[in-house]
C-alpha cells in the first residue's frame, strides 16, 4: 500500500520535472546566442552559473551583441531580474525553510519555481516543486549553456545560421503563457512599441530600459480609467 500522499508527491514531482526539462534544455540557445555576442564559454558559463534567469541573461547578450555598453546591458539586465525579488518575499513565507538554506535557495527563485511552487495546495508539495524545478533547470540550464557555447565556437558564424534569432525566440516563447490578463497584455504591447520606437535613435541596451516605463505606464491610464468610471457612476 502505498504511503499517504505519495501519489500527490509523484504528481509534483511530474509537473516540476516536465517544466525543469523543457525550459532547461532552452539553456543552449543562451550558450549559442552568448557565443555569437563575442563572449567566451567560460563568460557564457559564468553568466548560468552565477546569474540563472534566463530573461536576464538573453537581455544582457543581446544588448552587448548590438554594442551595447556594458554597464548599460548589465543595467538593463538588473531591472528584468528584479522580479524574483518579488516571488522570492511570496516564496519566503510559502517554503518556510531553515536560514542556513535559505541563501542557497535564493539563487533558485526565477519565474518557473516560484509558479511551480506557488500552484501546490501544500507547504510540502510546495517544498518538493521548487527543489526538483530549481535542481533539474540549474543542472539542465548549465550543462545546454556549455554545449551550445560550444557549439558556436565549432560552427563559427552564427549570424550565418540564424542562431542569432534563438535567443529572442526562446525569450518570447517563455514569456508569452505568463500574460495572462489586458493589463499583462497591455503592458507587454507598451514595451515592445517603447522598444522598438527608440531602437534606432538611442544606443544598444537603453531601449530595453526606456521599455521598462510602459509598466507605470499602463498602469496610470488603468487607474485614470478607473476613476472616471467611478465618478460617472456617483454622478
Amino acid at each position: 500500500m502505498s504511503a499517504p500522499g505519495a501519489g500527490s508527491d509523484r504528481a509534483v514531482v511530474r509537473d516540476a520535472l516536465g517544466v525543469g526539462v523543457a525550459v532547461g534544455l532552452s539553456g543552449f540557445a543562451f550558450g549559442v546566442t552568448s557565443a555569437g555576442a563575442g563572449l567566451s564559454v567560460l563568460q557564457t558559463c559564468a553568466l548560468s552559473l552565477l546569474v540563472f534567469t534566463g530573461a536576464s541573461q538573453f537581455a544582457l547578450v543581446g544588448a552587448l551583441a548590438g554594442g551595447g555598453n556594458p554597464l548599460t546591458a548589465a543595467a538593463g539586465a538588473f531591472f528584468l531580474g528584479t522580479r524574483n525579488a518579488f516571488y522570492g518575499l511570496r516564496l519566503s513565507q510559502l517554503l518556510a525553510l531553515p536560514r542556513l538554506l535559505r541563501p542557497f535557495a535564493a539563487h533558485w527563485v526565477i519565474d518557473e519555481t516560484a509558479a511551480v511552487s506557488l500552484a501546490q495546495p501544500t507547504r510540502r508539495a510546495a517544498r518538493i516543486g521548487f527543489t526538483v524545478t530549481g535542481l533539474t533547470l540549474y543542472v539542465l540550464w548549465n550543462l545546454t549553456t556549455l554545449l551550445g557555447a560550444l557549439g558556436a565556437e565549432a560552427i563559427g558564424d552564427t549570424d550565418a545560421w540564424g542562431l542569432d534569432a534563438a535567443g529572442p525566440a526562446v525569450f518570447l516563447a517563455l514569456l508569452a503563457p505568463m500574460l495572462r490578463t489586458t493589463t499583462e497584455r497591455a503592458v507587454a504591447g507598451a514595451a515592445v512599441v517603447l522598444g522598438l520606437g527608440f531602437l534606432p535613435v538611442l544606443p544598444a541596451g537603453v531601449p530595453v530600459l526606456v521599455a521598462a516605463f510602459a509598466a507605470p505606464a499602463v498602469l496610470w491610464l488603468q487607474g485614470r480609467r478607473i476613476g472616471a468610471g467611478r465618478k460617472g457612476v456617483d454622478r
